[in-house]
């Protein structure tokens, strides 16, 4: 049986596919300081979208989305500034999410602007 650990690290996996299908290019994955990480790092448009997976195999406890906290977002944000910082970036960016489900791994939800 797949650990909860291998189970999220599919999603990514297919998030990515999902969201290079759908013009993104993938910068980063699992990018990660002692401080903070990002679960995938992408572009398009000149902008950079910050997302972070969540998966659920089901929805009886609530939508991956549902998890998406205060405390969540304030850790996306310092994770994309910190980035932002080390890479020198100037331009537009955005935090995203994506939800992915089931044991197909099927995207069911992709937020572009979740700030």
């Amino acid at each position: 049986m797949s650990s909860n650990y291998q189970h999220g690290h599919d999603a990514e996996e297919f998030a990515v596919k999902y969201l290079e299908k759908n013009g993104y290019r993938t910068l980063e994955i699992n990018w990660k300081t002692r401080w903070c990480e990002i679960d995938i790092i992408t572009s398009k448009d000149n902008c950079i979208f910050f997302i972070e997976v969540k998966y659920r195999r089901s929805s009886n406890n609530g939508t991956g989305l549902d998890y998406i906290t205060p405390k969540k977002l304030k850790q996306m944000t310092f994770a994309a500034e910190m980035w932002i910082a080390s890479h020198n970036w100037h331009g537009e960016y955005q935090l995203a999410a994506i939800e992915v489900g089931g044991n197909d791994f099927t995207v069911s939800n992709f937020v572009t602007d979740i700030s």
